[in-house]
């Protein structure tokens, strides 16, 4: 496995280091209890570098780079913590041989403190996505290594689907004819009428009756009296 190689991911050339006393109160430290922020106990350089998901704070000499104070950034614990009553001083928990301290740390412009702060909370959302990647890469390969079902059809089977019956077509009810001409029966169709070669066979056959002429009447002697007597004799 190839040696881990360091990444910078911050310098600040001046930094500013304090003796602080004990923690007085269980929401955290205030800088204003350190004394003259002039009296501090070390200057130097800060600088932040990764090496593989560990993020590392150094305090080393600014000229010839000889080491101060080293932090291990731990998000998880209170490895680095901002004070209560300003942006530009932290409290940094260090390690040596086993043994730690609380120190605390300041910086001359705001502008530095906001850098600090950024840079340790980029490594960490680095972190979590390459562990997410990795994670999603393990669960690739695992679904890879699984068998794959064969769902294709052998030599001779094959697949028999049941639609369901078919329904019964319902034959339509035939109209029933009927002399009776009531309301709610079908009306009879007429006879058609005779043709003429019918006609003519009942004509020569002499079966056939022709309708009889209606006579006029005339009017009677009596009727034609009236009438003259209505009217009045002519002039």
């Amino acid at each position: 496995m190839d040696e881990e190689y360091e990444s910078v991911l911050l310098v600040i050339r001046e930094c500013l280091v304090y003796r602080i006393p004990p923690r007085t109160s269980s929401r955290g430290y205030r800088a204003q209890e350190w004394g003259d922020a002039g009296t501090f106990l070390w200057k130097g350089r800060l600088r932040v570098f990764a090496k593989g998901n560990k993020c590392f704070i150094r305090l080393e000499d600014s000229t010839t780079g000889e080491l101060f104070a080293e932090c291990l950034h731990d998000p998880a614990t209170n490895s680095v913590e901002p004070v209560l009553d300003s942006s530009r001083y932290f409290v940094l928990r260090i390690e040596d041989k086993g043994r730690h301290a609380f120190i605390g740390i300041g910086f001359q412009e705001r502008s530095e403190a906001f850098d600090f702060q950024v840079a340790l909370q980029d490594h960490v959302k680095h972190v979590k996505v390459e562990n997410e990647t990795k994670e999603r890469v393990e669960k690739e390969k695992e679904g890879a290594a699984l068998p794959k079902m064969d769902f294709s059809l052998k030599e001779g089977e094959t697949i028999s689907i049941n639609i369901g019956g078919n329904p019964q077509r319902r034959s339509r009810p035939v109209a029933q004819t009927s002399s009776s001409s009531g309301p709610d029966q079908s009306i009879p169709f007429l006879p058609p009428p005779p043709s003429a070669a019918s006609m003519r066979q009942k004509l020569q056959k002499g079966t056939m009756q022709l309708p009889s002429a209606r006579r006029s009447r005339s009017p009677s002697p009596n009727e034609f009296g009236e009438f003259m007597d209505a009217n009045g004799p002519g002039t």
